[in-house]
């Protein structure tokens, strides 16, 4: 591990009784990594439909995403978009120990890889990689199968408000080894795992506000979006390759799409850089718009600095 590396450590502390309900989730979450896919799957589908009924600001950001994005669509298509995005959440919600605690046999059996085969050219001929992997349900899988692989992966994470919570997803991010690096240490030590191997798990997609951002088309909107990809590729001396996760509800696999590498990427125009960026998202959003995180902040900043949400 590397200085700048994130790796908390399990605490005595964790155990305090303020704790005790995220170790019960954990426990019953364990139980259902192990229970059949169908079955489980099932009880998603019932839990999905009275979440959706919860007026959350987190359903609010989501309906303004879909509003904004898809304004060729009636309100009701929106609506079945909405609902299948939220029996998607809960199917990938309820396997989420599945990585954690099943065997590698098991979650390779229950994965499936499309067009990895230049990807690991890529990878026997030494040449650094950055994955570039949008926000959908199943972000967490890539990385680690990657890493059971011995394809480790360095990515970059924010620190979760709870502790126990942020010490888990670190466990199971690292089950396989890896690096992560915390979002506030600044980008050099992501560039650094990148020249040394690792394959940089780049998440392009939440507005970071106009500061860091340009202003490019994102579906029927204009999307603040990260300029830094083109950079960091250019520092780490990296391809950019788009790699796109989804669970598959009628088998139960977690499918994991390796698309080719962004073409003459980096330019010397950071708008045009993002907007490659985005197109690829879009043309997988279009397939699939439901295994899309519709309520994070996609879409927070206007161009003239109100916001959305």
């Amino acid at each position: 591990m590397s200085a700048k590396t994130y790796n908390p450590k399990f605490k005595l502390h964790f155990l305090h009784p303020k704790h005790w309900g995220v170790w019960i989730g954990v426990f019953f979450a364990t139980l259902l990594a192990f229970v059949p896919y169908r079955l489980r799957d099932k009880l998603a589908v019932g839990l999905a439909k009275v979440a959706i009924k919860i007026n959350s600001s987190a359903k609010k950001r989501a309906v303004i995403n879909l509003q904004e994005c898809f304004p060729e669509l009636t309100p009701q298509q929106r609506d079945d978009i909405l609902a299948e995005t939220y029996v998607n959440a809960a199917c990938n919600i309820l396997s989420f120990a599945t990585l954690l605690v099943r065997s590698r046999h098991y979650v390779e059996k229950r994965s499936a890889f499309h067009g990895e085969a230049q990807l690991m050219a890529d990878i026997e001929q030494g040449k650094n990689v950055i994955l570039l992997v949008p926000h959908t349900w199943a972000i967490d899988y890539p990385g680690v199968i990657f890493a059971s692989r011995g394809m480790h992966v360095a990515a970059m994470m924010k620190k979760q408000r709870n502790e126990v919570i942020d010490w888990l997803m670190n466990v199971q991010r690292l089950k396989y080894g890896g690096r992560t690096h915390e979002r506030s240490d600044g980008i050099k030590p992501f560039i650094k795992s990148i020249r040394d191997g690792y394959l940089g798990y780049y998440l392009p997609d939440q507005d970071h506000g106009p500061a860091n951002s340009v202003f490019v088309p994102f579906f029927g909107t204009q999307k603040a979006t990260l300029a830094g990809l083109g950079k960091l590729a250019r520092l780490s001396k990296a391809k950019v390759i788009p790699v796109l996760p989804y669970y598959d509800r009628s088998t139960g696999t977690y499918t994991i799409e390796v698309q080719p590498e962004l073409s003459d990427f980096p330019s010397n125009d950071e708008h045009i850089d993002a907007r490659k960026m985005n197109e690829r998202i879009e043309s997988f959003v279009h397939r699939h718009p439901a295994q899309y995180m519709w309520i994070l902040n996609l879409l927070r900043s206007h161009p003239d600095g109100s916001q959305r949400y």
